[in-house]
């Protein structure tokens, strides 16, 4: 393979390349536009192309791997701390070809279509959630100022609703009750999108192998286990389970100087949409499980919340093994350390 590393900066419109000639070692930039990237790197051999993972990223990466090309995704973070002077495009598709030396910047995995269908899914979710809740909120406001309190909760506060209604409208004026009929109906269509998205989901749950192996684990529920697998690929985009539990923020950060390392709370890294799907599962597992020795010897001398991180940290790491190595979930399962080989003196 051509040993020309490509930076590429992607957009909407405007593509910015920066590379250096093998045979030369001139340092050349260019600009493109959307539609002649594509031509550029078809005319091209085979070269190593470096991108940051933004919007659109994982798109031309598939794109352009099917072109033969070796295609690399960085974390955006990475990337930022090799902009030198002001920030352009010319300085950004640098700072990513500078980048890109770092063999110890962790790549990101190229997600497949499906993959990004799936988090879309569960994007599209959590957008009609918290429309919905934003939405009963707003009503539960709205007739606080008429003298109707609605319970806490969105179920009791609606089934209150329903069962005062005719108090409720005594109390309002005709204008206010149209507009609660029509918002009610609103929340009623946003039900009813939030029920579809579960069923596709659930669809894809029934047809993907590493969301059926994900189901298996006690506290990860319908939503964890195609998220994770959506996420998750085949696993290769992590070296260990470790790995995968550490991008989620589920490990400890630390600071450290003079010698002197603190461990602090949990970093918080990596998607937090995940990380909160795990959380709320080990909370469900502390709740309707008996616990292990391990959780009640953890209970005995820390906090719940910090109990139901570990296990959702446990739960991630679970997870990756499962998707990773192809297996499934055993409850009575338990890892054996490999054992040290024992070095022989010579001159024995």
């Amino acid at each position: 393979m051509n040993a020309t590393t490509f930076g590429l900066d992607i957009a909407k419109s405007v593509m910015q390349l920066h590379w250096v000639e093998g045979d030369t070692g001139e340092i050349k930039r260019k600009r493109l536009s959307r539609a002649k990237l594509s031509e550029f790197f078809a005319q091209r051999q085979p070269a190593r192309i470096v991108i940051e993972a933004c919007g659109g990223a994982h798109y031309w990466a598939r794109t352009l791997g099917a072109l033969g090309h070796e295609v690399e995704l960085l974390p955006a973070r990475q990337v930022r701390a090799f902009v030198r002077g002001n920030k352009d495009d010319a300085a950004d598709a640098r700072a990513i070809w500078l980048a890109a030396q770092q063999s110890d910047i962790r790549r990101v995995a190229v997600k497949s279509a499906q993959q990004q269908a799936i988090q879309a899914a569960h994007r599209l979710r959590s957008h009609w959630v918290s429309v919905r809740t934003a939405t009963i909120n707003a009503l539960r406001g709205l007739l606080y100022e008429f003298g109707v309190v609605l319970p806490k909760g969105r179920e009791s506060g609606l089934k209150a609703l329903a069962l005062q209604r005719a108090s409720v409208d005594e109390q309002i004026p005709p204008l206010m009750a149209r507009l609660l009929d029509a918002q009610l109906q609103m929340l009623s269509e946003f039900e009813q999108q939030v029920a579809q998205i579960e069923k596709e989901l659930t669809a894809v749950q029934r047809d993907l192998p590493a969301a059926k192996q994900l189901r298996a684990v006690p506290g990860i529920g319908l939503l964890g286990a195609t998220a994770l697998a959506a996420v998750l690929g085949d696993g290769s985009g992590w070296r260990n389970a470790r790995e995968f539990a550490s991008s989620l923020g589920l490990a400890p950060g630390h600071v450290g100087t003079g010698g002197k390392v603190r461990m602090g709370a949990m970093s918080k890294r990596g998607d937090p949409y995940v990380r909160t799907l795990l959380i709320h599962g080990a909370r469900s597992v502390l709740n309707n499980y008996k616990p292990s020795p391990w959780v009640t010897q953890l209970l005995s001398r820390r906090p719940e919340n910090v109990v139901a991180v570990a296990i959702a940290h446990k739960l991630a790491r679970t997870a990756w093994a499962l998707v990773a190595h192809g297996r499934s979930y055993d409850g009575q399962w338990r890892s054996v350390p490999p054992q040290k080989s024992v070095l022989q003196d010579a001159t024995c």
